[in-house]
């Protein structure tokens, strides 16, 4: 990568300890799916929901991506 990332979307923050440690040193923002067995406190914006389920996976994140499309056309 030649910038880094403006934000780093995560669908399970308990599986991606090490890229949460690494954005938290680089300063980049994360968001990430969160259950009740993950830490909200070092995602900078959790969405609360099961990370375990695919039917919840697929629905957050189809909505992430939609919002995401919208946020580049303006």
């Amino acid at each position: 990568m030649s910038t880094l990332p403006a934000a780093i979307f995560m669908a399970s923050a308990r599986n991606e300890k090490t890229t949460v440690k690494e954005a938290k040193i680089k300063k980049i923002p994360t968001i990430a799916i969160c259950d009740t067995n993950t830490n909200p406190d070092e995602i900078t914006y959790p969405i609360p929901g099961n990370d375990d389920a695919i039917k919840s996976i697929e629905l957050i994140t189809s909505l992430v991506a939609e919002a995401i499309k919208e946020g580049a056309k303006k």
